[in-house]
Parts: structure tokens; sequence; C-alpha cells
């Protein structure tokens, strides 16, 4: 199948940033001589200088032209799976509790509700080769006839059971990662007798019109983690 034409121009361009040949900064070629060397009408070029911005490779000044972006050296994309990392796998759950509670002023407001509302929580420990490695705790916002079905409810990562009230193409998602020293009851959940830390994951999910629907937080033994980011 051939590519069409702005798809040449924008990765001729992408080409010649990436071999240096145009550097942050430096101006594009104008529309008009990229209309004569890829013999393109005006529309098919913007469509591709398009491409480029959406990409993060050029950005425009109105009236000056095209620039090629500096890179942004500081964002990675991180791929979070609660139940596995490059260095373990979750393989046993087991259910802790269930339960509707009120919620305390902290987890009212990072909830956006009011202290009167009612909440799901659901405490897990999760096991690889039969041991513990992370306690798992997940806040969601209760709605009248909400099923809670304990099975289900095992097994599941925090966007699947979400998903039983909600589509995940809905679902929009924010992630801290920080460390922590455990407590003596999380000692004693994850068998640890000495100074290791935990990291901590809280997921945040959100609804398409950004109002949260839940909130999840895994401590993980930091023995028994490993997250990687890479750029784009």
């Amino acid at each position: 199948m051939v590519a069409p034409v702005y798809t040449k121009i924008a990765e001729e361009i992408k080409r010649r940033i990436n071999k240096g040949e145009l550097k942050p900064g430096d101006i594009i070629t104008s529309e008009n001589m990229l209309c004569k060397e890829f013999g393109a009408s005006r529309m098919t070029v913007r469509k591709g200088l398009a491409v480029l911005a959406s990409e993060g490779y050029i950005y425009s000044i109105p009236g000056k032209g095209n620039f090629v972006q500096k890179p942004d050296f500081k964002k990675y994309i991180i791929s979070y799976d609660e139940m596995s990392n490059s260095i373990s796998s979750v393989d046993k759950t087991r259910l802790l509790e269930v339960n509707i509670i009120r919620p305390d002023e902290k987890l009212a407001n990072s909830l956006q509700i009011s202290k009167n509302k009612n909440v799901i929580v659901i405490r897990r420990l999760f096991y690889t080769d039969g041991n513990p490695v992370a306690y798992d705790v997940k806040y969601l916002q209760y709605q009248r006839g909400m099923p809670i079905v304990e099975k289900e409810l095992q097994h599941a990562t925090f966007p699947e059971i979400i998903s039983k009230g909600t589509s995940l193409f809905a679902i929009k998602k924010e992630l801290s990662i920080y460390a922590r020293i455990p407590d003596e009851e999380m000692k004693r959940y994850l068998n640890i007798y000495d100074q290791l830390a935990l990291l901590v994951v809280e997921q945040k999910l959100l609804s398409c019109d950004n109002k949260p629907i839940g909130l999840g937080i895994t401590s993980f033994r930091g023995d028994y983690i490993k997250l990687q980011g890479f750029s784009e």
C-alpha cells in the first residue's frame, strides 16, 4: 500500500531532524518550497506539518514559520500493571475486606465528595511464589445498587473493577509514586523484619469530565517491584 504524500513529507522531515541535519530552533523549509520539493499541494504540506507538530517534532510561530522543537528529556512513559512488573508477577491474591465506609477528610478531598457519602473499600494482599509482596487498598464511590462480587474483586485490577460501571475508554488516570517506611501493621502483612522500604503507587481514576471515580493505593515491598520508563 502506497503511503499518502503528507506521510512521506512528515517522515522525510523527521529523518532530517533525527539525523541532525535540522537542529532544535532551526526553521523548517517554507510551505512553498515543500510544495515544490514534494510536488504536493499546500493543503497536503500543511497536513504533513500538522503530523509533525502533533508528535512534538516542530512548533509554529505565526508570521515566521515552523521550527524544530527542542526535545523534552524529562518525559518518560511508564507502563504500570499492579499485577506484574519487570522483576515479579502476582500469582495469588487474598481478599482481606470489602466494606462500605464513610470517608475521612483526606479521602473525601481526594475523591471530591462530602464526608457523609458512602465509599466502598477493598483491601487485598498480593503474593508471588507464596510470599506477600504488596498490600492493596481501593476506594470506590458507592452507588445504590452497585454489585459487590467478592470472587471478582479478589483477582481484578483497578481498571477492571471500575469497568463494571463505566467504559475503560472513558477513564482517565493519574499516577503518583513514592517511597515510605512501613508501619508495624504493614510489616506484619508483608513479613518485613528489617528496614526494607515500600514503594507506594497511587492510582486515581477519573471520568471523562475529570471527576474522581476511585483511588487505589498499592504498597509494594521494595525488593519485589521495579518500574521502568521509556522516552517516546
